[in-house]
């Protein structure tokens, strides 16, 4: 299972959101490449990335601090927050990111969607679900759906889809384990998806079940900044 530690930006800032609510924001650390650069120092391999001005602004915003991350570290990085045109996806893909997570853009215009991955490839892309009681919410949390995850999933799986990223709102930065009912029913739906866990991860064991699960990787967040998993830890999963 892939460990992939993560970083949110908000006015350049390493930060962490309660439950997706922008208005329980937690300035963790002020420079988020010297962060990336610990993560790799620890023998990590991967960054989950994510731009949530730019998730709240519909467009991508803080393009420096990804430069420098990808400049700076060798972390195969996914990069979510705002991304809305192939113009953006074009300039991140070139940048060196490694595959670009797609939220809101796949409700709205799945069409887009859809030929982004035939033009660039699947998977060069993780459809990014934030999920309340199953149904999907868009805009950096803040627009919730009559869509549920299993049917926005259905709608590009024959598309080519290959990779999920799931986070249930309730877990997130809760510290309180994730959701595993949601994972083990994706993962019965979908068996051929590669699945990501987000959301509420707060221990090795949590990390230890999601891998018993055969989930393919788990995105660790507040648990690391909060000092319940070890950096040095991580490698043991």
């Amino acid at each position: 299972m892939k460990i992939i530690p993560a970083i949110d930006i908000i006015g350049g800032k390493c930060v962490r959101l309660t439950q997706g609510d922008y208005g329980k924001m937690k300035v963790y650390r002020e420079n988020p490449v010297e962060v990336a650069k610990e993560f790799e120092a620890a023998d990590l391999e991967y960054l989950h990335l994510v731009d949530l001005d730019g998730a709240k602004k519909g467009r991508v915003v803080n393009w420096k601090i990804i430069e420098s991350i990808q400049a700076e570290t060798a972390l195969k990085v996914d990069f979510g927050g705002g991304v809305k045109t192939e113009q953006e996806v074009e300039e991140l893909l070139d940048l060196g990111i490694e595959q670009i997570n797609i939220g809101s853009m796949a409700v709205r215009n799945p069409e887009l969607f859809i030929n982004l991955m035939q033009q660039f490839g699947p998977e060069n892309f993780i459809l990014s679900t934030d999920v309340k009681n199953e149904l999907i919410q868009m805009s950096g949390w803040t627009e919730e759906t009559p869509v549920t995850v299993y049917s926005l999933v259905n709608q590009f799986i024959s598309k080519g889809l290959e990779y999920i990223s799931c986070t249930d709102i309730h877990t997130d930065g809760m510290l309180q384990g994730p959701n595993f009912g949601l994972y083990k029913k994706l993962k019965s739906r979908f068996p051929e998806l590669h699945i990501i866990a987000s959301g509420g991860i707060s221990s090795l064991k949590d990390l230890e079940e999601l891998n018993y699960l055969k989930i393919h990787g788990a995105i660790v967040g507040k648990a690391i900044y909060e000092n319940k998993i070890k950096l040095s830890e991580l490698k043991k999963i």
